[in-house]
């Protein structure tokens, strides 16, 4: 049996280890071990958790354990997982028993598949995101590498999101719009057209938030 370890003691990493119980495979090919976690006191007063074994930095990995990574920002989240790939981990996909995954979608390692999820067909979703609760892909939607679709997200068909791109909860696209590369859409922002790299967008319909200095 596998011993999970989770990447990240605060409040989406308590989150997963209690949503890994409803995960497939629970009790039988895996168990939650415990937590990697540079603050040490991260657990506390919150009450019985598995133990914080370390920082991902001095953890090395046992023949054993998987570890998943509950990191809501890309950034960091992709940041870790290479730091525990480089110290011999092995990531773990979770998918909660109540996702709903349709046929011909490819789900890349470590990813969270989290409750009441629904990914349609022929999806591609790329290693190391996070589809969370009751989020809705449609048909032939990509996600790329390092990815968060937050709760109540909505990704109309053929739609596509580029690698670490953040999707806040209840933010949409409209069928085959596109979000490039480390961009960001607000909360509940609706996108009718298309998204640049490393943009954050936001509103109905969604528009892009300029710096103060392109302000100026």
């Amino acid at each position: 049996m596998k011993q999970l370890i989770i990447i990240g003691a605060r409040g989406f990493g308590r989150e997963l280890s209690d949503w890994a119980k409803s995960c497939g495979g629970y009790g039988e090919d895996f168990v939650v071990k415990g937590f990697l976690d540079d603050k040490v006191d991260a657990l506390d007063g919150y009450g019985d958790y598995p133990p914080i074994l370390g920082s991902v930095e001095g953890h090395r990995f046992l023949d054993d354990e998987v570890f998943a990574v509950a990191l809501g920002d890309p950034k960091a989240k992709k940041r870790y997982a290479e730091i525990a790939l480089g110290n011999g981990g092995t990531p773990c996909t979770l998918i909660h028993e109540t996702a709903m995954i349709g046929s011909n979608t490819t789900i890349g390692r470590g990813c969270l598949i989290l409750a009441n999820a629904l990914v349609s067909a022929n999806c591609r979703i790329g290693e190391f995101s996070t589809i969370s609760f009751c989020s809705d892909l449609g048909h032939d939607a990509q996600v790329g590498a390092y990815s968060h679709v937050g709760a109540y997200g909505f990704m109309g068909g053929y739609s596509r999101i580029g690698s670490g791109v953040t999707m806040h909860p209840r933010a949409s696209l409209l069928p085959r719009t596109q979000v490039g590369d480390w961009a960001v859409v607000g909360a509940g922002s609706v996108c009718t057209s298309s998204v640049k790299p490393g943009r954050t967008v936001f509103g109905v319909p969604a528009r892009e938030l300029l710096s103060f200095a392109e302000k100026k």
